[in-house]
Formats: structure tokens, C-alpha cells, sequence
């Protein structure tokens, strides 16, 4: 963010020494005083490698309400992530169904997954990088479920989007993230079990 402080229409609002869910975090900034922003949230283990990172996001929000650098377009029935269709073993659903390209490493510019075509619909969004203009949550009544901690509060978010009637989707914006997820782990599962209770398909 230092990289990007000269541009002033940015705002960081940093979640420092944060022992709260991710969700309850964001919720904070879903409020009638940013009614008029757009809104980031993005993971505090990713470089924003693009400097126009401002003006992707008023391109693509000018096509989708719900933005994200990768996801899914069709969602599956017990889907465990936007990626995977089955967690026993883990299944990576076929790439058609994939969009997205995020870099990936331990520093800026990272070497890039690319998962399908960006600028797609979708119905499952990545958690890293997620943008809404703020007053478009706000008039949908949509919030993060603060049940979740981390793990598939995006899918939950998503699935909640997509009942607000909102378009959701994907857009080429260059980050690298330095974390490839803890699927499988206790605290992973203790989500999926808790968000397969709540949309029960």
C-alpha cells in the first residue's frame, strides 16, 4: 500500500493484531458512511501488484456487483470451495468451469495460477480479493456471516449474492498471494460442516 499512497482516492483500513473472524471485520465497513465507496476486502497476505487497481475496479463493477480474481461458474451440490468439487480426495472441478488468473509467491509478481478466462459470470468467488460498491450490499441487506470465522465465509457470501439477485463475476487484476489455503484442516472442516448445515446442497 506504501507502493500506491500517492493515489488519494485509496483508503487502507487496516485490521491490525486481529483476533476476529474475517467476516466480522469486514461487516464493519458495510455501513451508511461508505454508502458511497467501493469497497475491498482483500486478505492481509497479498501484494497489489496492479497500480490501477482503482480503475479495474470501476471497470468491472460497471459489469458484475460482486467482483473477485477467481471463482467458479456453476456450483455443484455439497461443493467444499470455489475450486474443489469434492473434498475425499480432493477434486479440482474441470478447468471450463474455472476463471481467474492470481499470481502466487513470496513476494510482489509471483508466478501466476491461471484457472480460465477473467470477465466471467460466476457463482463461486475466491475469499482473497473480493470488491462491491458498498451502497449495492447495502440496499441488498447483505452482510458476511459472522458464523464463519475464515474458511467459506466466501462461498456463504457468494451464495447469499446470488440470492440478492446480485451478478457476480471475475476480473484480470495482478496480485500474488502468499498462501495456497489450509483446505482440509480442523478449523476447515468445522466450517464446511457448519455451511453444508446452513444451505444443506
Amino acid at each position: 500500500m506504501r507502493r500506491l499512497a500517492s493515489d488519494e482516492r485509496l483508503e487502507v483500513h487496516v485490521a491490525a493484531d486481529n483476533v476476529a473472524g474475517l467476516p466480522s471485520v469486514y461487516n464493519r465497513e458495510i455501513c451508511e458512511a461508505n454508502r458511497s465507496k467501493i469497497l475491498l476486502f482483500v486478505h492481509d497476505d497479498v501484494w497489489l501488484d496492479d497500480c490501477f487497481v482503482y480503475e479495474r475496479l470501476i471497470e468491472a463493477l460497471g459489469k458484475f456487483d460482486l467482483v473477485g480474481l477467481a471463482g467458479n461458474t456453476r456450483r455443484v451440490p455439497l461443493q467444499p470451495s470455489w475450486n474443489f468439487i469434492a473434498e475425499n480426495p480432493f477434486t479440482w472441478d474441470d478447468r471450463k468451469n474455472l476463471s481467474g488468473v492470481v499470481g502466487h509467491g513470496a513476494s510482489p509478481g509471483g508466478e501466476l495460477s491461471r484457472y480460465g478466462p477473467p470477465g466471467r459470470s460466476c457463482r463461486l468467488l475466491d475469499g482473497v480479493f473480493l470488491a462491491a460498491r458498498c451502497g449495492v450490499l447495502l440496499d441488498a441487506g447483505l452482510r458476511f456471516d459472522e458464523r464463519f470465522t475464515f474458511d467459506l465465509y466466501d462461498a456463504d457470501f457468494c451464495r447469499s449474492a446470488e440470492m440478492a439477485k446480485l451478478r457476480i463475476g471475475t476480473w484480470p487484476i495482478a496480485v500474488t498471494h502468499d498462501s495456497a489455503g489450509k483446505f482440509g484442516s480442523a478449523a476447515w472442516q468445522a466450517s464446511l460442516a457448519l455451511y453444508r448445515q446452513k444451505w444443506r446442497d
